[in-house]
């Protein structure tokens, strides 16, 4: 049964959440929000002149998420509830890595305002992943502009990531490592994972899980 209206995926590049995201939406049917990645001009530049790049992509991203977020209070009479592949609070994450400090302050005036009206899910999903696993994944979707990341960004993206759902505790948490479950091509690990969120009440804040 499910108690949810409102569910986040969340993960680095790569990591899967997109994947999962549909899937859920699929066997649940739940109106599934996707990021608009695709629509950001700046992402392949970015890509390629990270300094040069960085806060017209992210601010490109806010604006893109916040209109997404403004929809999401909206009911689908045709669907259960939603599912997202992003969580609006994660933006900050790219922010505090790649921008300067006068672009910084900038950003987070904006970002103030918005947050406070952006949905709030009802529970996050960290999709959590090795950088060798994160590089492998990138390569086998062959999104040419990801083609231009360095691998000390993808570090550097991953740590930003583990210490940001460390220290989260707006939203219930469940933490997939996506090194030892494939929910993608195991049927039996994505029932796994439908079972901890669809059936299985929460019994803490925080819930990580792992293969049988």
């Amino acid at each position: 049964m499910n108690h949810f209206e409102f569910i986040a995926i969340e993960g680095v590049i790569g990591a899967g959440k997109t994947s999962l995201a549909r899937l859920l939406s699929q066997r649940h049917n739940a109106r599934l929000v996707l990021e608009e990645f695709e629509d950001n001009p700046f992402l392949p530049k970015f890509y390629q002149d990270r300094t040069r790049y960085a806060f017209q992509t992210q601010l490109s991203f806010l604006a893109s998420r916040f209109n997404q977020q403004k929809s999401l209070t909206s009911k689908d009479l045709f669907s259960d509830f939603l599912i997202s592949d992003y969580l609006f609070d994660k933006d900050r994450i790219f922010a505090r890595l790649n921008l300067g400090e006068d672009e910084m302050a900038l950003y987070d005036r904006i970002y103030n305002i918005m947050s406070g009206i952006a949905a709030k899910p009802d529970l996050v999903i960290f999709i959590q992943c090795s950088v060798e696993k994160l590089l492998q994944n990138i390569y086998k979707r062959g999104r040419d502009y990801e083609m231009d990341m360095s691998i000390d960004y993808l570090e550097e993206l991953n740590d930003a990531y583990n210490h940001f759902f460390y220290h989260y505790d707006r939203s219930p948490l469940l933490i997939i490592n996506a090194n030892e479950i494939d929910f993608v091509n195991n049927e039996d690990h994505l029932s796994y994972i439908e079972n901890h969120i669809f059936v299985e009440p929460f019994k803490s804040q925080r819930t990580q899980i792992h293969p049988r």
